[in-house]
């Protein structure tokens, strides 16, 4: 089950990391540990700002909708 939800979650980033590039960041998928998604901005996502912001309410609320209203987002180094 833990492999379907990963694929499932690698999957949702897949949809939305070209939102990401398009201003020169990315984000990795570094981890699953049970509803906890860790994962990595770089690029200019990892110098931003804005990255909380985009990690909760762009990356984290796009899970929610398509994965599973359980998932956590945060973010490693």
């Amino acid at each position: 089950m833990a492999e379907s939800m990963q694929k499932k979650v690698q999957e949702a980033l897949d949809e939305i990391r070209p939102q990401l590039q398009m201003d020169g960041g990315d984000v990795q998928f570094v981890a699953l540990d049970g509803n906890t998604v860790k994962l990595r901005l770089v690029g200019h996502c990892a110098g931003c700002p804005m990255s909380q912001m985009t990690l909760k309410n762009g990356i984290e609320a796009h899970l929610k909708a398509t994965v599973s209203q359980d998932i956590t987002v945060v973010a490693v180094n």
